[in-house]
């Protein structure tokens, strides 16, 4: 009796610290109050503890399903991170793209040549790689290339005067058009014989600039040169790179491939002159278009930030409700003891 008096006193106190306000809560803990007021007969020891028992498993479960929740939101607040991480890296490393477009005429590009005390001696355009036989090497023959002199001052110096011979390169690639030219210096001072060039990208630029000599000069230092050496006959297969700037601009360059063939002179009489010969042509239909591109796509991350936010709020508006579940639940258990324990007494 003294034990069971006890028992009834601590569970007048919980009950008094817990009162419940909503009237939902009390509409149920009428259902509950009905359901639970037995018969004497029906009354047994076991009927509480069973119900405890589920009360105390829904508990477990519910504390299970909140530190799960919890550890969601964890790995969400991580992923959000992790994805504003991976996007700054991405804008600070740009990746490289190549992309080959295919054409059947290029631009005709302008070639510069610098033969110094070298003579032209003949220029022609030919198709399909065929070259016929020389007639008269180290005469003068036909020019049938459109060509241009000029005189400019070096752009590096300001003070040398240069003389450029340019002349307009191939255009028809399909056809393999080759453009075919020969130079002749008699005699020289040095031990090695070599005749500079350098490429731009638009022979008809530089006709239509106003300013031609500004424009060989912006050429020079825009654009690397090359040589070709007397006694031998050098094949030069162009191909054009453009390279797009961050700022929009497009910037333009030539990479060659370069093969040389021994000249047979053949002329009867020993001479102390040097024949160049120099052949020009396309070697693929394909400008190559070069460009950084940002991998990172900020309509990407925006849209994943969005959902893991949504995932974030969700998970707590669900670890609220549970907690506010088990603080209900745990005050129902209360009432309901202490009514089972009124009746008992």
């Amino acid at each position: 009796t003294t034990v069971l008096t006890m028992q009834l006193n601590e569970d007048v106190e919980q009950v008094s610290e817990n009162p419940t306000d909503e009237g939902e809560g009390e509409m149920e803990d009428h259902e509950d109050t009905s359901s639970v007021i037995l018969p004497d007969s029906e009354l047994g020891t076991s009927a509480p503890y069973l119900h405890f028992s589920k009360t105390c498993l829904k508990n477990v479960f519910s504390v299970i399903l909140l530190f799960i929740y919890l550890l969601l939101m964890a790995v969400a607040v991580f992923l959000v991170y992790q994805t504003i991480t991976d996007f700054r890296e991405k804008l600070k490393h740009p990746v490289m793209s190549v992309s080959y477009k295919e054409v059947s005429l290029y631009d005709a590009p302008g070639i510069a040549f610098y033969p110094g005390k070298a003579r032209l001696l003949s220029c022609k355009h030919h198709y399909y790689d065929h070259i016929p036989p020389l007639i008269n090497p180290g005469q003068p023959g036909d020019i049938e290339c459109t060509t241009q002199r000029i005189n400019y001052t070096d752009p590096f110096t300001n003070q040398t005067m240069k003389y450029a011979l340019v002349v307009q390169g191939p255009r028809d690639v399909k056809k393999k058009e080759l453009v075919f030219l020969q130079f002749h210096l008699n005699g020289t001072d040095q031990d090695f014989s070599a005749i500079d060039y350098l490429l731009f990208s638009s022979f008809q630029d530089f006709i239509n600039s106003p300013e031609k000599a500004e424009f060989m000069k912006d050429c020079e230092s825009s654009y690397s040169s090359w040589k070709f050496s007397g006694g031998f006959r050098t094949w030069v297969k162009m191909s054009l790179v453009k390279t797009k700037e961050e700022d929009g601009s497009e910037t333009v360059e030539f990479k060659q491939e370069t093969s040389v063939v021994n000249y047979i002179d053949q002329r009867t009489k020993p001479r102390s002159d040097q024949l160049f010969f120099v052949v020009f042509e396309w070697k693929d239909p394909f400008i190559q278009t070069v460009q950084d591109i940002i991998t990172a796509n900020p309509w990407n991350m925006i849209a994943l930030l969005c959902g893991i936010f949504l995932a974030l709020f969700k998970a707590a508006d669900f670890a609220k409700l549970s907690v506010k579940w088990m603080i209900k639940i745990r005050k129902r258990h209360l009432k309901r003891r202490s009514q089972v324990m009124n009746h008992i007494s």
